[in-house]
């Protein structure tokens, strides 16, 4: 197996292992891991110190690829499913019965696994919206950036965007930013009725000012060069206190956010890591293509969330 943190690049990444690795490691379900590329992402992460998995799927399966792929599954626990539907449900239990931490998506479709999550009566809805954010890792960057919602909701209204900027900031905090400066992104920076979504920026930041979005600094309509480049900002005179230093990018749609990251991944060089925010627990999801870094700082993300989480119960 490939050394699981490269020795040249992906700083960001490396230092978000490395924080997370001062947290204890986080009891994982991990949903059908059933394929030698999920299987060993679970490994890894537990080697590194950053989960406890627990292997929810076909029992004999899980053993036979740990045993063609040269992986010790030994020291963790296996629970047996009947197949990826069971398994989703079973991971699912293992976190309500509070014998997890943090859910890990394995070989099985995402819809499989967010099934289960949402189910009403047996998932783990909370009064927040499910969202999904890709922490970036950008190469010339100085700091990491964090898209959302390229993988959930498909077309979500004001209200629901509510929660997505609200999962995004608390993320941020348990990563340690000290500042979570929110770009609302459109195609301009003007408010133009023609243009629902810098009509819906604007509220947002309303709403913001009202506090009924706390923790981070707002700021929109913004086009993708007026958030994140400084030069850009200084040549089109835009005052603003996230302007060209936005650290978190809340995209219209799916399908924005989807191009988004994607373009980022394949043009620039970027690494991507996956989490599910907005349920009882952190969702580490996972691309099948993702490389195991990726895979690792997905792990490191939930580590970190599942600290904070800890860390604000704990709070009288």
């Amino acid at each position: 197996m490939p050394n699981a943190i490269p020795p040249e690049g992906h700083e960001k990444f490396k230092k978000l292992v490395a924080r997370a690795q001062e947290q204890p490691a986080v009891p994982t379900a991990v949903a059908h891991p059933c394929d030698a590329v999920s299987l060993s992402g679970a490994v890894e992460g537990a080697k590194l110190g950053l989960i406890a998995p627990i292997l929810v799927g076909p029992e004999d399966r899980i053993r036979g690829i740990a045993k063609r792929a040269g992986l010790d599954i030994g020291p963790y626990d296996v629970v047996d499913a009947e197949h990826s539907q069971d398994a989703a449900t079973k991971a699912v239990a293992l976190v309500r019965a509070g014998k997890a931490e943090a859910l890990m998506k394995g070989s099985l479709h995402t819809d499989e696994l967010m099934a289960a999550v949402v189910a009403r009566e047996t998932g783990l809805r909370t009064a927040r919206r499910v969202s999904h954010c890709f922490i970036m890792d950008v190469p010339g960057h100085a700091n990491a950036l964090i898209i959302t919602d390229a993988a959930v909701n498909i077309a979500p209204s004001l209200e629901e965007k509510v929660d997505i900027v609200q999962n995004a900031i608390g993320l941020a905090h348990a990563l340690g930013v000290t500042e979570a400066r929110v770009a609302i992104l459109s195609a301009m920076e003007t408010v133009n009725p023609k243009v629902p979504s810098t009509i819906e920026a604007a509220a947002l930041c309303k709403m913001a000012d009202r506090g009924q979005i706390t923790g981070g600094i707002l700021d929109g309509p913004l086009a993708l060069d007026n958030a994140i480049s400084p030069e850009a900002v200084a040549v089109k005179k835009i005052n603003s206190p996230v302007g060209g230093r936005a650290n978190i990018l809340i995209v219209p749609d799916l399908e924005a956010g989807n191009m988004l990251a994607k373009s980022l991944a394949l043009l620039a060089a970027a690494d991507g890591a996956g989490i599910v925010l907005g349920a009882r627990v952190p969702i580490i999801l996972t691309s099948r293509a993702d490389e195991l870094l990726t895979r690792l700082a997905s792990c490191a993300v939930a580590s970190l969330l599942a600290a904070a989480r800890r860390a604000s119960t704990a709070i009288p």
